[in-house]
């Protein structure tokens, strides 16, 4: 499970009851929801938030370092509360769920110096794609 309230709360993040609220929907492993169904979940806990206030919330937590924004295709942008610890996507091509994969080996050391051409990197994003199991069987 992401820790992510207690590393707002250990922040001194002014925990608001709508702050609060979109913190608790992004809580969790493999969360990886669009801002819709941010909204969607924490208007069922709190009713009278409004969509302004999650897309601010979310925008906070993405420029804190706490949330990621994942765009894996041309679909919605993705909020993803695993940012602390080092992991890639896997994404269904049919329905676009996505699992955070934690495949072993240094990807950074993957690049040669030869493929680099003079950049000094500093991170690497990889998406593995494919069909779900549920997909799959439909």
């Amino acid at each position: 499970m992401s820790d992510l309230l207690e590393r707002l709360r250990g922040r001194g993040w002014r925990m608001t009851a709508q702050r609060r609220v979109v913190a608790e929907v992004l809580d969790g492993d493999h969360v990886h929801l669009t801002a819709d169904e941010v909204h969607a979940r924490a208007v069922a806990k709190l009713p009278e938030i409004s969509r302004a206030t999650v897309y601010n919330t979310l925008g906070e937590l993405v420029t804190l370092g706490e949330v990621l924004e994942v765009a894996t295709d041309k679909r919605a942008k993705r909020y993803d509360p695993n940012a602390h610890r080092p992991h890639h996507h896997l994404v269904c091509a049919q329905c676009g769920a996505i699992r955070d994969v934690h495949p072993t080996g240094n990807p950074m050391a993957d690049l040669p110096d030869s493929e680099r051409f003079g950049f000094t990197v500093s991170d690497v994003e990889v998406t593995y794609r494919g069909v779900c199991p549920n997909c799959a069987a439909a």
